[in-house]
């Protein structure tokens, strides 16, 4: 059976200058079990995560971009670039239909996407919450809701 690598679509997940190294373990962990086909990190650098108990960090592709135009110049080539940030422009996640190839990014809790981000992206996704979330919570809904609406 020949796979059509294009319709079946790729994401990759990742975070701006992640505030907690338990952050980026617990988002690693479920991008691992959502099917993510890389992680990356942007500004602070990657350390062993406690949190990271299966271990996605061996199982999937890694990469750490030291600033933002570094990340956005190795974007992989076809994928659309979603960030997660509360902008009042930014598309209702309950309504957003996914690219097949994409790139989720979301910001630190205490400084969000930076500007260049916010104006480089795509789409920009939010969902209701009353109070702004963890951001490896936000990046599992994210990610769930991708596969709930998938059907590739």
């Amino acid at each position: 059976m020949k796979v059509d690598n294009l319709e079946q679509g790729f994401f990759g997940i990742g975070i701006q200058n992640g505030k907690t190294p338990e952050n980026l373990g617990v988002l690693w962990r479920s991008a691992q079990n959502m099917g993510a086909s890389f992680i990356f990190t942007i500004g602070n650098r990657y350390s062993k995560q406690a949190c990271d108990t299966h271990k996605a960090v061996g199982a999937m592709p890694y990469f750490h971009y030291e600033n933002f135009e570094d990340f956005y110049a190795h974007l992989p080539k076809g994928a659309m670039l979603v960030g997660v940030e509360l902008t009042k422009d930014a598309q209702p996640l309950e309504t957003f239909k996914h690219p097949r190839r994409c790139v989720y990014l979301l910001g630190a809790e205490d400084h969000g996407l930076s500007n260049e981000a916010i104006e480089k992206a795509q789409h920009l996704v939010k969902f209701k919450s009353t109070l702004s979330l963890n951001v490896s919570v936000a990046g599992s809904i994210v990610m769930y809701d991708r596969s709930m609406k998938t059907e590739f």
